[in-house]
């Protein structure tokens, strides 16, 4: 045994060697790589952790344990009935503005309560690819068929691909669903009415801290109003979720009135110090994520109230490294694209471009491919999808990145693989890929 553990020391001085050894310093390319994972690892810190992924880590806290368990199994359950089960996980989406990133700490939560595999992956998959401000945004950018192209076949391969899953995987379900039938769940502790105000009011908090800039050319539009008065949209709903602390979790109401003004004082002066504008909403949302952190794991009325806060910080654990190594994968593979600019990966971005041209099987294929492993966060796959029309890209291969895009990347597989296995991964992402190549290859003949 000592022999073997040395050998594979040894085994690895060789390999770090080796890759030290021959470490292309000199190449443009390589440098340009190091210089685009660095880029999209602090643009993913400054755009997308602090407003899309800690609300989402409390938004999982909260179906985790305020949640009952019978209501997560009356919806998702094994043995809920299949129609309600599917079609509340397939249109879901609708009301998350999240990526591939952000729905993991949900998919976790609902799986862990005792979701069926079908719904879960459905859910999973739902979630990123149809929120409604990036088919409306897609509509509007790259034409109206491609907006219900993408909607259809979103909501389309969730059932489809939930359903497959459901089948290949069926004698665990049958296991799953016995063991179900034979639970006693206890009592629901509160109405169902005010766990879904809490869980809402953090849903809206995380829908509208993240609402997108709409196009020039909606200035007049509802969707730009929206934007321009986001924060105080958002402040609103903080306020809401004050009022559910006190009235709801029964958390004292100066504790909850400190953590409010806090983050009030942190808003006004981060807005006078801080000149970068994109900066100024993180001070305020970190003061308070720390604050509402704080009164909970403090609060002795309650233990789901800390239980919520730990709950929250397991999320975070078990998904930010993961999340972290795929950010890191991705960016030195595959470049960064964000604000209009674009840092090219060791894989030259004119090679997607050439290789995603007209409407062939490979062409949908490798579109589905790339798009499978690309980090999109919400909505940015839109005007990248544009740039890339623009530089000869097929319609075929554009829906099949669509599709296959904004629902997985390489952080989001390896964090899918920690909770459904390596197996269970490989299948999915394979039926997402064949899925989107199919819809790419009928879409390109169609349009």
């Amino acid at each position: 045994m000592e022999t073997k553990k040395e050998i594979k020391i040894l085994i690895w001085i060789a390999i770090i060697f080796g890759v030290a050894f021959f470490l292309p310093i000199e190449s443009a390319r390589f440098n340009t790589a190091i210089e685009a994972t660095f880029d999209l690892v602090k643009w993913y810190a400054r755009e997308h952790v602090i407003l899309c992924l800690l609300p989402a880590f409390f938004i999982a806290g909260v179906i985790s344990i305020f949640v009952s368990q019978g209501a997560v199994l009356r919806y998702f359950g094994a043995n809920a009935k299949k129609w309600l089960a599917y079609t509340v996980a397939a249109v879901s989406g609708t009301i998350l503005a999240v990526c591939s990133c952000t729905i993991l700490p949900l998919f976790s939560s609902i799986h862990k309560r005792g979701a069926g595999l079908g719904p879960a992956i459905a859910f999973l998959y739902s979630g990123p690819a149809i929120n409604i401000l990036a088919i409306i945004l897609t509509a509007r950018i790259l034409g109206f068929e491609m907006g219900v192209a993408r909607t259809i076949g979103a909501v389309f391969f969730s059932v489809i691909i939930g359903l497959i899953m459901s089948f290949i995987y069926r004698k665990e379900e049958k296991t799953k669903k016995e063991e179900q039938m034979n639970i006693q769940l206890p009592p629901e502790k509160r109405p169902i009415w005010q766990t879904s105000f809490h869980f809402f009011t953090l849903v809206l908090i995380l829908v509208f801290a993240n609402w997108g800039k709409p196009g020039v050319d909606d200035v007049s539009s509802a969707w730009y109003y929206l934007w321009a008065y986001k924060w105080y949209i958002t402040g609103f709903f903080g306020l809401l979720l004050g009022y559910s602390l006190i009235r709801i979790l029964k958390i004292k109401w100066q504790w909850v009135l400190t953590a409010v003004v806090a983050t009030a004082v942190s808003a006004l002066l981060s807005s006078n110090f801080i000149d970068n504008a994109k900066l100024v909403p993180l001070v305020p949302m970190m003061v308070g994520i720390a604050s509402l952190a704080i009164i909970t794991l403090k609060d002795k009325q309650d233990d789901e109230n800390r239980e919520w806060t730990i709950s929250s910080w397991g999320f975070a654990k078990q998904i930010l490294p993961l999340l972290a190594i795929g950010v890191v994968t991705a960016g030195f593979l595959l470049g960064s694209t964000h604000d209009g600019q674009t840092i090219a990966g060791v894989i030259p971005n004119e090679w997607i471009q050439w290789l995603v041209g007209g409407n062939s099987i490979f062409s949908n294929f490798f579109a589905s491919i790339v798009g499978t492993f690309m980090y999109f966060a919400t909505l940015t796959e839109v005007p990248i999808l544009q740039g890339l029309i623009a530089s000869g890209m097929g319609k075929g291969p554009a829906l099949a990145l669509l599709l296959a895009g904004p629902s997985l990347s390489l952080p989001n597989m390896l964090v899918i693989r920690g909770v459904l296995g390596t197996q269970k991964t490989v299948v999915y992402v394979s039926l997402v890929v064949v899925m989107a190549t199919i819809s790419g290859l009928i879409y390109g003949s169609l349009f």
